[in-house]
């Protein structure tokens, strides 16, 4: 359980950052920020094996990159569950995409469970 909680903490702190980095990619406080964080991990937690399945051919031929536009599909769909989180638009959400994995993998590995 205290893994869960330093993971769900580690990658709002990844989102945060992200969204200061990225113009397109906004949010509105704390609240916004952890309820966007755990939204974003339930749907990489059901919706992403899906997607990444149906799109598999797709995903080999572009050597895993497509994986990133997913992730950022994945970044709309929660702003627009999310109140508070905004994404402007799909390049926002990709380059976002791309940066909240360097950033969440880099922290991940700062901060062992």
């Amino acid at each position: 359980m205290r893994g869960l909680l330093v993971r769900w903490i580690v990658n709002a702190l990844a989102l945060g950052f992200t969204s200061w980095i990225i113009k397109g990619i906004e949010i509105s406080g704390v609240i916004p920020l952890f309820v966007a964080c755990l939204v974003l991990g339930i749907l990489n937690a059901v919706i992403r094996p899906i997607l990444f399945f149906l799109t598999l051919p797709l995903n080999v031929l572009t050597f895993g990159i497509f994986t990133f536009v997913i992730n950022g599909f994945l970044l709309i769909i929660t702003s627009k569950v999310v109140n508070g989180f905004y994404v402007s638009g799909f390049w926002a959400a990709f380059v976002g995409a791309i940066l909240l994995s360097i950033i969440s993998t880099f922290l991940s590995f700062l901060v062992r469970d």
